[in-house]
């Protein structure tokens, strides 16, 4: 199937857009949180290194087909996705010197942040193009765009009264980790695998190419730690609290 001219210019000038954005979340979050200009700026190079990187990996193995979707063989972009969330998820519970990064931005900009989600309305622009299938596009995209537009919404509300807007923070994470299962599960139904089952006359092929595949191998992965991060903030903030304050 062939790509749209506009689609490799949207995902990965997307991808550096939110590599950006969340390099300006961490300076930021770092500054305001004290730490020492050398610390920061280790800490912001090793950072800025991990996404950059992490982005040229699967970029290189989509070049290579590495990812690309094939009726007669097992897939293989899963590896993609769960390997870096296993890693972030690792990392986020036993390495000191992440969860110390993490533990200094605050509540409000680990939900905020995702306001990218919202460029998933591309599924739906694919999907009126006919280069994606309804059963994948419809859920994936328009639950990425509703996450989106509510994380700025939410962010606000928990700035404005932290402890009423925890049940608001934890429904709106449930919403965006059902969403990216949504769209995984779907995703591999609907591509060419043995796993397939739909769309078998207009196979899912862009999801296991390049520039489509940088969504499940690199933005899925960072969305589902940013999820794992917040509700990780959630609970030891519910720990913390006074018995009886929170119900």
């Amino acid at each position: 199937m062939a790509v749209p001219a506009f689609l490799p210019w949207f995902v990965v000038l997307g991808s550096i857009g939110i590599i950006a954005g969340l390099f300006f979340v961490l300076r930021s979050s770092l500054a305001k949180a004290g730490w020492p200009e050398p610390e920061r700026a280790r800490a912001l190079g090793v950072a800025a290194a991990v996404l950059v990187g992490w982005l040229l990996l699967p970029i290189v193995l989509a070049a290579t087909g590495a990812y690309r979707g094939s009726g007669n063989r097992a897939p293989t972009i899963q590896f993609g996705l769960l390997v870096p969330v296993l890693i972030g998820a690792v990392l986020l519970w036993r390495s000191g010197g992440f969860r110390s990064l993490i533990d200094a931005v605050p509540q409000q900009w680990l939900v905020g942040v995702q306001i990218y989600r919202a460029l998933g309305a591309v599924f739906l622009i694919l999907l009126a193009m006919n280069k994606l299938p309804g059963l994948f596009a419809w859920p994936a995209g328009i639950g990425d765009v509703l996450v989106g537009l509510f994380a700025p919404l939410v962010a606000t509300a928990y700035v404005q009264s932290p402890r009423e807007a925890r049940g608001t923070v934890w429904a709106w994470n449930a919403l965006g980790l059902a969403d990216l299962v949504v769209a995984v599960t779907t995703g591999f139904l609907t591509s060419p695998s043995p796993l397939q089952r739909f769309a078998l006359d207009a196979p899912n092929e862009l999801i296991t190419v390049f520039p489509l595949s940088l969504i499940p191998t690199f933005l899925v992965p960072i969305s589902i730690v940013l999820h794992f991060a917040s509700l990780k903030r959630l609970h030891e903030e519910r720990a913390l609290a006074p018995r009886g304050a929170i119900p």
